[in-house]
């Protein structure tokens, strides 16, 4: 009989698949031998395997390309990293080895770009695309960039008041985009965009702040919808409305040149995961240039802001099964050594699907299971896969543990579950893994950050505690060591 956990993912699924493999009864993710990183650093970990990062990088980057070369197209292409997605140094460093551009959302993303350009990781000429709602902090950083030099810093126009904000900042004139308030899909909670300029609006906003204005200068035009970039009637619909705004626009403003179409490309969160990003790019090319042709108007450079693209199928968290509670005739309970709500907060918020895989045990026989967290909130559990399929994993066993992994996680979770900060039922943080290759090829991992300490939270909380100075001697020989 198949009645061992390989056997189902067999039935299941196309399996080994290009980042998961197995060996002997363990799985390993792009070659990281996962059973080994729980061994020697124990659990809950999260993890982020850098060369993802560059690797997803340089994928759209050839997409574009091909998609450019086979429509003759006449713009350049622009890979811009949507910092929002995650802000970690690590994640920055790793993306900015591939010649791209950076995307900012609030005030102190600026901060970062600074400190990316004095150590010399982020290029003078560098495209920064400021989006947000701007109040006076993020108005006066931007001013601060131009002002110091940095002149392809591009301010994206989310409401009417910017420009003035801006011009009384920057000392020389500068140059701006303007964001569409894109119509949301009608069984969306909302029908347009809170972010940006409604279509009807941009034509007469440009005619009585930008025209006349000598200080400012017309680059760019955004677009972006909420559902991301899909191959449906609605996406298509938006996008040639997105157009029509802009050949009106590009006829009136020679300036114009430029087209963000935004981020929104999916990431693997199933092993039956299907999308066809080369056809969507092909097609995207090609519908641009047909209406560019169809108006008579230059094809504009296109830029992209790619986030969770970018850095979410880079991270992972690895949990062991503590204990299984049987709670009625039907349903087992397998908890956690951490808690969904505090590291995965999408799965709770949102009801993100993340790939959920045992670490171990693969030869072992399956049973079907619900995963709790440990707080003592009802809502802390993961119930994402329970929308289409059940759970299942090796069965329970008291003499032989059980990890589970999460992947794909690496954008958002972070920042969302207040990294360094308190959490939910104060469950500590769990420690941070970075992982990469050498010259050679061969995997290194570093310490990030130690599992979250009861000092720390007292701290944050107000409570008279001394957190320790200098980190102890044992995390310090464990920092970097090789897999």
């Amino acid at each position: 009989m198949n009645t061992k956990y390989i056997d189902l993912i067999d039935q299941t699924f196309d399996f080994p698949q290009e980042e998961f493999t197995l060996s002997n009864d363990s799985i390993q993710f792009h070659g990281i031998p996962l059973k080994e990183l729980v061994e020697k650093y124990g659990s809950p970990l999260k993890f982020t395997y850098l060369p993802k990062i560059s690797d997803n990088i340089l994928r759209a980057k050839n997409w574009f390309s091909k998609a450019i070369e086979k429509n003759g197209y006449k713009g350049k292409y622009h890979y811009c990293y949507c910092t929002k997605s995650s802000h970690f140094q690590h994640v920055l460093h790793e993306a900015l080895k591939n010649d791209i551009h950076i995307e900012t959302s609030s005030a102190f993303d600026i901060n970062i770009i600074e400190n990316l350009k004095e150590k010399g990781k982020l290029k003078d000429d560098a495209y920064i695309l400021c989006n947000g709602f701007k109040r006076e902090q993020y108005i006066e950083n931007i001013g601060r960039l131009i002002n110091s030099g940095h002149r392809n810093c591009i301010p994206i126009i989310d409401n009417y008041e910017e420009i003035d904000l801006l011009s009384d900042v920057v000392d020389d004139n500068f140059k701006v985009g303007i964001r569409i308030a894109s119509e949301e899909e009608p069984k969306f909670e909302f029908y347009t965009s809170r972010l940006g300029i409604g279509y009807k609006n941009i034509v007469p906003f440009y005619e009585n702040q930008i025209k006349e204005n000598d200080k400012v200068e017309l680059k760019m035009l955004h677009f972006f919808i909420n559902t991301g970039i899909r191959d449906n009637a609605y996406y298509w619909n938006e996008l040639a409305k997105c157009l029509k705004v802009y050949v009106r626009l590009k006829k009136m403003c020679p300036s114009l040149d430029s087209l963000n179409i935004g981020g929104g490309f999916p990431i693997k969160n199933s092993l039956a995961f299907e999308y066809d990003y080369e056809y969507m790019v092909d097609e995207i090319i090609n519908q641009i240039n047909i209406a560019c042709q169809e108006a008579e108007v230059p094809v504009p450079h296109i830029f992209t802001e790619f986030g969770s693209f970018t850095v979410g199928e880079s991270g992972g968290a690895i949990y062991e099964i503590l204990y299984q509670k049987q709670q009625n005739d039907r349903e087992k309970w397998n908890m956690i050594d951490s808690s969904f709500i505090t590291t995965l907060p999408d799965t709770w918020a949102i009801n993100k699907r993340f790939i959920m895989l045992p670490i171990n045990r693969w030869n072992d026989e399956y049973e079907r299971v619900l995963l709790g967290g440990l707080t003592c909130d009802s809502d802390d559990y993961y119930n994402s896969e329970q929308n289409r399929n059940a759970i299942y994993l090796p069965k329970y066993s008291k003499s032989k543990p059980l990890y589970i992994g999460f992947f794909n996680t690496g954008a958002y979770q972070d920042s969302i579950g207040g990294v360094g900060g308190l959490q939910h039922c104060l469950i500590p943080q769990p420690k941070h893994i970075i992982i990469d290759r050498d010259e050679n090829g061969e995997l290194t991992t570093t310490l990030f950050k130690p599992q979250q300490k009861a000092e720390q939270m007292l701290q944050i909380l107000g409570y008279e505690t001394k957190v320790p100075e200098k980190i102890t001697e044992e995390v310090l020989n464990e920092m970097t060591m090789p897999l």
